[in-house]
């Protein structure tokens, strides 16, 4: 596991973005796994800020998307896809044929699990996935006590995480469901890059890193992946006990 600590959220942002760049240009086409939400974001922001520049070339990449509300894709402003569209899509010029991101609304979801499994499967697995981290140790839509052994899944979403996802709608939504990669899935992944900020978060964080690994707090079954990697500003970082 290795851990990056810095003062503020643009410099974990910037060092997770370089990373990521590292590690995919090291592999001819390569496939990422992006979340949506307000933690990988800087790492976005970043990635269009080089490829602008001209400092970053992402035509040979392929995209997978982490997870998406059941009931909702990229035409519900709010959804997981409208964001990353906006976020990464869009101002990278990504073609529609390089991205798999769950459609939460086809008429068969568990279809639509399938078809993830399959699209990374024809890509040689995922190179790097891009996460955050929910107040409850959830990643993706793995709620506490999801089992290690899942793939791609409709997840039952825990109250807490619907209440917290109400933000990115303007009118209210009912969450209560959500196509997700599983954690053995995630747990194949060749890299985990975790992004964490805000003292919102310490409590979580520190039982992640430093509590028990358990199903019950997902996120902590991620100290057994050999390619893991956490970024936490300081404010996230506060509770921790060891020095990283």
């Amino acid at each position: 596991m290795k851990i990056f600590i810095a003062q503020t959220y643009a410099a974990i942002s910037l060092q997770a973005a370089n990373d990521v760049k590292e590690i995919l240009q090291s592999v001819p086409k390569p496939l990422l796994c992006v979340a949506s939400g307000d933690s990988p974001a800087g790492l976005y922001s970043e990635l269009v800020h080089q490829y602008n520049a001209k400092n970053l070339d992402a035509s040979s990449w392929s995209f997978l998307g982490l997870d998406e509300w059941l009931g909702m894709n990229e035409t519900n402003e709010g959804s997981c896809k409208y964001y990353v569209n906006k976020q990464l899509f869009q101002p990278l010029n990504i073609d529609q044929e390089r991205i798999c991101f769950f459609d939460g609304r086809a008429a068969d979801p568990e279809n639509e699990c399938s078809k993830t499994e399959a699209f990374i499967q024809q890509h040689g697995g995922i190179d790097a996935a891009i996460i955050g981290l929910g107040l409850n140790g959830h990643i993706g839509m793995n709620e506490p006590f999801t089992s290690i052994k899942t793939r791609s899944h409709i997840a039952a979403i825990d109250p807490l995480t619907a209440q917290t996802g109400q933000k990115y709608f303007k009118n209210q939504q009912i969450l209560s469901h959500g196509l997700t990669l599983g954690l053995a899935t995630l747990m194949e992944a060749k890299n985990v890059i975790l992004i964490v900020s805000g003292s919102r978060k310490a409590a979580i964080v520190q039982q992640v890193l430093e509590g028990e690994i358990s199903e019950g707090v997902p996120a902590s079954l991620l100290r057994n992946h050999p390619g893991f990697s956490v970024y936490l500003d300081t404010d996230a970082a506060q509770l921790l006990q060891k020095n990283y």
